[in-house]
């Protein structure tokens, strides 16, 4: 059954707004770059007039936020993949060590929903699951707004964690591992074949933040993938025909994305590409004591101030993999 024509319209006239946004948010992103040029060489010129050291700590202000804009703006343009510009589905999972990960869980999901606030995202919890003791033993959200999956493509793998565990009474320094993964939100079909024989679909009763439903009905809905061993869940709408239409649009995505990566180690075989990034490998350490620092070692970006990392600052991260990455495709391609 086609959708009407007014449902077509109303998505069309959708899309012009997103894009009419985009650029008058690119304009204005612009305007700002010109008016920091013109503001630092009126305080040079002021400097070499008046003679007047006092004016530096200003120009070395006003330099950093150019510096910054432009950046901004330069690693925007990298944003080119075919889903970028869409909502992102991220999946936290807390790794063994019990309490100790669950926390870390916790931390990072806490992260998360920080820079997303600072981008003037949207966040939507789709599953959650309480750790036993402290923390979450695994959460799937959705962050809603322009270029969320562009950006957070980059924080997909294995988060590490170095401290002095709260939940050991010797004190003791302890590891812990968390992984992320991270999809597009696709709503429309993808060029994936998915044979009914090959789902398993399991109902539960919802739990954690999981709305009005909670523990009432069996409306969560847990779909696993069969050949691929692709498991996704969803208990945050309001029916269970709801949920499992949410959990097959995550499916859709997972295995497209899966789809991309065998054809691009195929692609990497046959050109000789010996270094690849995936599920399972560690990207970040996030070190605590004895010192502190994180390190992203894909990048070997680092900033010494892990709190305002935890508080959503990841833009350094985030900016510095999508320059990695932009690298690493011109050099496979040559």
């Amino acid at each position: 059954m086609e959708a009407p024509d007014y449902w077509n319209d109303a998505e069309a006239a959708q899309e012009s707004m997103r894009t009419l946004k985009s650029l008058k948010d690119d304009k204005a992103a612009y305007e700002q770059l010109v008016s920091g040029y013109e503001d630092m060489q009126t305080l040079i010129e002021m400097g070499y007039e008046e003679n007047d050291p006092e004016l530096l700590p200003e120009i070395q202000e006003t330099f950093d936020e150019f510096v910054q804009t432009f950046d901004n703006i330069r690693v925007k343009t990298l944003l080119s993949g075919e889903y970028d510009r869409n909502n992102a589905i991220l999946k936290l999972n807390a790794g063994a060590g019990g309490t100790e990960s669950c926390d870390w869980a916790g931390m990072l999901y806490r992260m998360y929903t920080r820079w997303a606030e600072r981008k003037g995202y949207d966040v939507e919890v789709l599953d959650y699951l309480d750790g036993e003791e402290a923390g979450i033993k695994s959460v799937t959200f959705q962050v809603n707004g322009e270029n969320a999956y562009g950006y957070l493509k980059a924080e997909k793998g294995v988060h590490r964690l170095v401290r002095i565990s709260p939940f050991n009474a010797q004190g003791k320094r302890q590891t812990s591992f968390v992984s992320l993964d991270v999809m597009p939100e696709i709503e429309e079909d993808v060029d994936v074949d998915i044979n009914p024989d090959d789902l398993r679909i399991d109902t539960y009763r919802s739990s954690g933040a999981g709305g009005q439903h909670i523990n009432k009905t069996s409306s969560a809905i847990r779909i696993t993938h069969i050949p691929t061993g692709t498991v996704v869940q969803c208990q945050n709408e309001r029916s269970q025909h709801s949920n499992k239409d949410k959990a097959m649009q995550m499916l859709r995505a997972k295995l497209y994305l899966l789809k991309q990566e065998a054809n691009a180690e195929k692609l990497s075989d046959i050109r000789g590409e010996v270094k690849e990034i995936g599920w399972g490998n560690q990207i970040r350490s996030y070190v605590m004591q004895p010192y502190t620092m994180v390190k992203d070692h894909r990048t070997n970006a680092e900033s010494g101030n892990v709190t305002a990392v935890l508080d959503g600052e990841l833009d350094l991260f985030i900016n510095e993999y999508l320059k990695w990455n932009s690298k690493q495709g011109a050099q496979t391609e040559q």
